[in-house]
C-alpha cells in the first residue's frame, strides 16, 4: 500500500505515506463548499505535475553529470473548467538557478520534464502549459 487517507468530517481528509508517516490534509476549496485551509485534491494533481519534472531532472543530471538543477522552482497554476468539474489545465513555470546550461542540457531537461510519469499519467484532455525560464 501507498498511503491511508481517513476522511475527517467538514469535506477535510489526512493523508498518510505508509512509508514515512508524513501526512497531508486536504480541504474542498472554497469554491466547492470547502474552507481552502489546504490543499484540495486537484491542487495535489496539479502540484504533482511540477515536483515530478523536477525530480525526474534531478534524475537526469545525477545520472549524466550535467550540469545541477538545484535551486530549480516550480510555479503552478491550475485551471479548473466546469461542466463536468475538472482540471482544465495546468501552468507549470520552471525557473532555473543562473547556471550556464548548454542547448543540449535545456534539450534534456525539456523533454525529462515533458516526459515524467505524471505529465504521462494525465488525462490528454487536461492542457499541459509548460515554460522553461532559463
Amino acid at each position: 500500500m501507498t498511503s491511508n487517507i481517513i476522511y475527517k468530517g467538514e469535506l477535510r481528509t489526512e493523508a498518510t505515506h505508509l512509508q514515512s508517516n508524513i501526512v497531508i490534509y486536504t480541504d474542498a476549496p472554497k469554491d466547492n463548499h470547502g474552507k481552502g485551509e489546504a490543499f484540495s485534491p486537484t491542487d495535489l494533481v496539479a502540484t504533482s505535475l511540477g515536483s515530478c519534472m523536477i525530480s525526474i531532472m534531478g534524475i537526469v543530471a545525477m545520472k549524466e553529470g550535467i550540469t545541477s538543477v538545484d535551486g530549480t522552482i516550480a510555479e503552478i497554476t491550475k485551471i479548473m473548467y466546469a461542466e463536468p468539474r475538472r482540471i482544465g489545465e495546468i501552468h507549470v513555470k520552471l525557473f532555473f538557478p543562473k547556471l550556464t546550461y548548454s542547448d543540449k542540457e535545456k534539450k534534456i531537461y525539456e523533454h525529462a520534464a515533458h516526459t515524467c510519469p505524471v505529465a504521462k499519467s494525465l488525462h490528454p484532455d487536461i492542457k499541459q502549459v509548460i515554460e522553461f525560464i532559463w
